[in-house]
């Protein structure tokens, strides 16, 4: 009883009383605590180590304020949100440089029907953007996610995917209405973006879903390579070649990006992002969102920055080491080449800036030259396959040196 009276008057127990009462009799007075909480004799529990260990804490008055964690966390997920989902073309309308495309489209949009599809181009171009901006317009973003299956080259994409997840939602039967009043096509849109990695036999199985479920559902393939895809596919699809974004487009963009952002670009940088991208959007504002992170203080972007987050070899560099290879030195050149691969520059970098340098050079022959890119070729595919960057280098500019000094 004793044990009693010292536990209801140090509510919740402190430490004195934990050592003073039993373990048993400790217990019991726990399981009699709470079944006053239950019935609301005491207020609510809000943190049960603190109760445990003692102390004031552990107990909150009914009233508390209300919370904003999910305004707070609508807020962060904006700002964190990267920036090529931030900008994604939202509608059909808002996709750049693809106008044979979305006149294509638009006229299959408003009537509601939409064939079979294959688009192919250069990554960064807009293509997994196009359908997905047409899939809105046409569901709406009740029904986006319901009709919509999107697979990439992340999932399994055998014949036993084929076989069994698309060929389900194929067989689905499309069913709803839109809230907005707007008319809602009676079909499905699978995705498969980066088609061209699928096996043969996985391509063969998805042409017989194709024509089975052409009621129901209609497919979009999304490759960088047309000719990896199987004739009986390409010739049940509607086919839609990508262009490289243009050098104005992409300087559209982006300074429509950096206005947003409150970002200020000199026309250096636009065209350090423009080289550095080679066409690719999506790699252009990948570059700018991680230019701005450096500088989250200052606003102001320098082309060094650019040169340095897409790993861009420094023109120095290269030039010394062809300088380098007309010593015609050995040893000098596998000083320089070891320096640069403890730089950090990627063997694939420096060999593409290379042929870049070789093909516009005015010093060398055009036998020289096909020397020279014979073996560039050659290392880049050995590269491929995972040979050694500093052996690779190493035989590549002793063809340089050799075609300097003695080609001629």
């Amino acid at each position: 009883m004793l044990c009693f009276i010292v536990a209801a008057s140090t509510t919740p127990i402190n430490g004195f009383a934990s050592r003073v009462i039993p373990l048993n009799w400790r217990m019991k007075i726990y399981i009699k605590f709470y079944k006053l909480v239950e019935q609301n004799l005491y207020p609510k529990i809000t943190n049960m180590q603190a109760f445990l260990k003692g102390g004031s804490c552990g107990l909150q008055k009914a009233k508390d304020k209300p919370t904003t964690s999910s305004s707070k966390d609508t807020t962060e997920k904006r700002k964190h949100t990267p920036w090529v989902e931030k900008y994604r073309p939202r509608c059909v309308e808002d996709v750049a440089f693809q106008d044979e495309v979305v006149l294509v489209l638009k006229k299959s949009l408003s009537g509601s029907d939409l064939p079979n599809l294959l688009f192919y181009g250069p990554p960064g171009t807009g293509k997994t953007s196009t359908i997905l901006a047409a899939a809105r317009e046409l569901y709406g973003p009740e029904l986006f996610k319901s009709r919509i299956l999107e697979l990439n080259a992340s999932d399994e994409r055998g014949i036993d995917v084929v076989r069994t997840k698309v060929k389900n939602f194929s067989q689905l039967t499309a069913a709803g209405s839109r809230s907005d009043g707007k008319p809602c096509p009676p079909f499905k849109i699978v995705i498969l973006d980066e088609a061209d990695s699928m096996t043969g036999a996985a391509q063969a199985a998805l042409r017989r879903t194709m024509e089975k479920q052409s009621r129901t559902t209609r497919f979009c393939l999304i490759c960088n390579y047309v000719s990896r895809i199987i004739e009986p596919i390409t010739s049940r699809c509607a086919k839609f070649r990508f262009k490289p974004l243009a050098q104005d487009v992409l300087s559209d963009r982006l300074k429509l990006i950096s206005k947003k952002e409150n970002i200020t670009l000199s026309d250096e940088v636009i065209q350090a992002l423009i080289d550095t991208s080679e066409g690719d959007l999506r790699k252009a504002i990948t570059y700018l969102q991680s230019a701005s992170s450096l500088h989250q203080d200052e606003t102001q972007i320098t082309q060094s920055d650019i040169f340095e987050i897409s790993g861009i070899v420094p023109t120095e560099t290269i030039d010394d080491v062809l300088k380098t290879c007309q010593s015609d030195s050995y040893e000098k050149l596998d000083t320089v080449i070891k320096l640069m691969i403890n730089e950090g520059y990627a063997a694939t970098q420096v060999i593409n800036q290379l042929h870049d340098r070789i093909v516009i050079s005015e010093e060398l022959t055009d036998t020289q030259k096909s020397v020279i890119c014979e073996k560039i070729a050659l290392s880049d595919k050995c590269l491929m396959d995972g040979a050694d960057g500093y052996l690779q280098l190493m035989a590549l500019f002793s063809v340089v040196m050799t075609q300097i000094c003695h080609g001629k």
